[in-house]
C-alpha cells in the first residue's frame, strides 16, 4: 500500500482566507517524517483549504474544506475516504491545464522543484533557437494578448526586437484591477518562476535589457513570492543571457492600485513616477516608451504561456479557434456553486463555463458579465456563444482578462449596470472629457432610475450618450466604460422600462421601488424581527411601516418561518 511522501497545502490568498494557515500550523505541530510544504492554489477556490497528500506511489489524494484541527489532521494521515475531493469528470473533459498544470501542485519558492517540473527547460531552449526562431515560435502560436486587448504577441515582440536602442523595455503588467477577477494573482502566487521564465524569453528574443513588472500592492503574497524568485533567478545566474555583457534587472514596481493603469501608456508614465494617465497614440510604447525607449507591455498570463509554447508550439496551436489558439483562464463568481479558476481552450461555450464547470443550475442564471467592469452582460439564452475575442466582443461583451461573474435570476439587472459603473466613472483619470464627465452623467442618471425617479426618456440619453462616450474617449477605460449600461439595455430593456415607466423593481431589489411586508399566516409572532429591527418600522403586531423600513433585510434574515419579505411595488400604470 502506497504511503504518504509528502503533505502540501494550498496557501494562496483564497486558501489563507479559508483558513490554510491554521491547516499548516497542525500538520507541522505533528513533527511528521515527511514534509509539509505551503503550494499555491489549483483554482478550486470552492474548496480551500486544500490538502494534497503526496503517496509514494506518485498518485495523490486530495481533500477539501479542511480544519486545522487533530481530527481532520488525522484523517487525512489515515488516508481516509471522508472529507476527499475529486473533480467532476464532465469538469476534467473541458479542462486543458496547461500554463496552470504546476499551480498548487509545487511549492512556487522551490527553484529547484520548478526546474524538476520541466521550469527553465523552455529557456535554454529558445537559447538554442535564437531571437529570430523564438519570434517566429510566438507567432506560429497564434498567441493572443491575454490581458484583454487579444494584439498578437508574436507580433508585439518583433516591433520591440526590430529597434536600435541603448536600451529596450520589457514590462509585466500584473496590475489586475477587475472585481472578480484573479487569474494573474494566483498565477503570480503559485507560479512565479514560470512568469519570470516567459519574461527572460522574451528578453532573449527581443533584445531587452531591463525588466519591469507592475504589480497592485493590494497583492502582498503575490510579491513576496515574486521576490524571492528573482533572488533565486539571479543567484542561479539565470538573468544573464547570451551575448550579454550584465544581467538582466528584474524590477517590481508596487502600483497604488488605479484602475487606469492598466492602460499600457498610463502604466508607463506611471513608471516614470508621473500621474497614471494615457496619452495619445501614436507613437506607439514599441517607438517610444520608458523614458522614451522602445517598450513591449504583456500580462502575467500572456508571459506564463511563454514557456508552454516554446515547449511544443503545435500542440498549443491546435487547441481553440481560427486566430483565437490555445487555452485561457477564467475566474468565475457570482451565483455559481464552484466559484475559482478554470483553464479552457478558446472556443468552448459560456454553457459549458457556466454550467459544467461552475456549477450553476440550468434555469437560475439571468446573465454573465464578462471582461470585467469594462464588460458586457450576455442573457442566459445567448449561453451557446463560442467564448473568444470576436465572438464575445459581436454580443457587445469581451472577453477582458478573464473574470466572469454569474448573475442569478433574482438579480437586478439595472442595479447591477449602476454597480459596475460606480466603478469606472470613479476610476476615471479624468484626462478626457466624455469620459470624465460623461460616465458620471450615466451614473447619475442610473441613480435616478434606481431611486424610482426615472423617465423614459432617461434611457434614450443613456444609449446616446453612451455611444458617444465610446467614440470620444482616449483610452480603453472610458471607450468600454458604458458596456454594462449599453448591453443591458440590449437585452434587459423590459427592465429599464419597468423602472421608469412602472416604478417598480420586478426583481425586487431596488429597495425604493419595493416594500416589505408580512404574511399573517405564516407569522408565529415570535417578535424577533420587531426586536431587531434597527428603525423601528416593525408594529407589536408585526405590520411593517414601509415609510420607516430602510430595506436592510434584517428582518428577512432573522425570521424563523420565512413570513417576511420583499414585495415589488404595484406597477403604475
Amino acid at each position: 500500500m502506497a504511503e504518504i511522501r509528502r503533505i502540501k497545502i494550498g496557501a494562496a490568498s483564497c486558501g489563507l482566507a479559508a483558513g490554510a494557515g491554521e491547516v499548516l500550523s497542525a500538520f507541522r505541530k505533528k513533527n511528521l517524517s515527511f514534509p509539509v510544504v505551503e503550494t499555491g492554489c489549483i483554482g478550486h477556490c470552492y474548496a480551500e483549504p486544500i490538502v494534497e497528500a503526496e503517496l509514494s506511489d506518485g498518485s495523490s489524494v486530495f481533500y477539501g474544506q479542511v480544519k486545522g484541527d487533530e481530527r481532520s489532521v488525522e484523517a487525512i494521515l489515515s488516508l481516509s475516504e471522508e472529507g476527499r475531493f475529486t473533480v467532476p469528470e464532465e469538469r476534467r473533459k473541458l479542462e486543458k491545464l496547461l500554463v496552470t498544470r504546476l499551480a498548487g501542485r509545487i511549492d512556487p519558492k522551490d527553484l529547484e522543484e520548478y526546474r524538476a517540473n520541466g521550469g527553465f527547460s523552455s529557456l535554454a531552449k529558445a537559447f538554442e533557437m535564437g531571437p529570430e526562431q523564438v519570434i517566429e515560435t510566438m507567432k506560429k502560436s497564434g498567441l493572443r494578448g491575454r490581458g484583454g486587448a487579444g494584439f498578437p504577441t508574436g507580433m508585439k515582440w518583433s516591433f520591440l526586437a526590430a529597434k536600435k536602442s541603448a536600451e529596450k523595455i520589457m514590462i509585466c503588467n500584473a496590475d489586475e484591477g477587475d472585481p472578480g477577477a484573479f487569474m494573474d494573482r494566483s498565477m503570480m502566487e503559485s507560479v512565479p518562476f514560470q512568469v519570470l521564465e516567459g519574461m527572460l524569453i522574451g528578453a532573449f528574443a527581443t533584445g531587452a535589457t531591463r525588466l519591469f513588472i507592475y504589480c497592485r500592492a493590494e497583492y502582498p503574497l503575490a510579491i513576496k513570492h515574486l521576490k524571492i524568485a528573482i533572488k533565486k533567478i539571479y543567484e542561479a545566474g539565470l538573468n544573464l543571457l547570451p551575448g550579454r555583457n550584465a544581467p538582466l534587472e528584474i524590477v517590481i514596481k508596487e502600483g497604488a492600485g488605479a484602475f487606469v493603469c492598466g492602460e499600457e501608456t498610463a502604466m508607463i508614465a506611471s513608471l516614470e513616477g508621473q500621474r497614471g494617465q494615457p496619452r495619445f497614440r501614436p507613437p506607439f510604447p514599441t517607438d517610444s516608451g520608458w523614458n522614451s525607449f522602445p517598450t513591449s507591455i504583456n500580462n502575467v498570463e500572456t508571459f506564463a504561456n511563454v514557456p508552454v509554447i516554446l515547449a511544443d508550439v503545435d500542440s498549443f496551436a491546435s487547441l481553440g479557434t481560427p486566430g483565437n489558439t490555445g487555452t485561457k483562464i477564467f475566474a468565475l463568481a457570482g451565483d455559481l456553486k464552484y466559484p475559482g479558476l478554470a483553464e479552457v481552450p478558446m472556443g468552448v461555450t459560456l454553457a459549458d463555463i457556466v454550467y459544467t464547470i461552475g456549477g450553476a443550475e440550468r434555469g437560475s442564471v439571468k446573465a454573465v458579465q464578462t471582461g470585467g467592469p469594462s464588460g458586457g452582460c450576455i442573457p442566459a439564452e445567448a449561453f451557446d456563444v463560442k467564448v473568444d475575442y470576436d465572438s464575445l466582443k459581436a454580443l457587445g461583451a469581451i472577453v477582458g482578462s478573464g473574470g466572469m461573474i454569474v448573475i442569478g435570476k433574482e438579480r437586478c439587472m439595472v442595479e447591477t449596470a449602476r454597480y459596475f459603473l460606480n466603478f469606472t466613472h470613479r476610476e476615471s483619470c479624468g484626462k478626457c472629457t466624455f469620459c470624465r464627465v460623461g460616465t458620471t452623467r450615466m451614473y447619475e442618471t442610473m441613480e435616478k432610475i434606481v431611486a424610482g425617479k426615472g423617465v423614459p426618456e432617461d434611457i434614450d440619453f443613456l444609449e446616446d450618450l453612451g455611444q458617444k462616450i465610446r467614440k470620444g474617449s482616449l483610452c480603453a477605460l472610458g471607450q468600454t466604460a458604458p458596456n454594462p449600461v449599453l448591453s443591458t439595455l440590449r437585452y434587459f430593456r423590459s427592465e429599464y422600462e419597468a423602472h421608469v415607466k412602472q416604478k417598480t423593481c420586478l426583481a425586487k431589489v431596488c429597495s425604493a421601488l419595493c416594500e416589505v411586508r408580512t404574511d399573517e399566516k405564516k407569522c408565529i409572532k415570535c417578535n424577533l424581527c420587531r426586536k431587531n429591527c434597527p428603525a423601528g418600522a416593525i408594529s407589536p403586531e408585526i405590520k411593517v411601516d414601509n415609510s420607516k423600513c430602510i430595506r436592510c433585510n434584517a428582518c428577512i434574515e432573522l425570521c424563523p418561518k420565512k413570513a417576511i419579505s420583499r414585495v415589488a411595488k404595484t406597477p403604475v400604470n
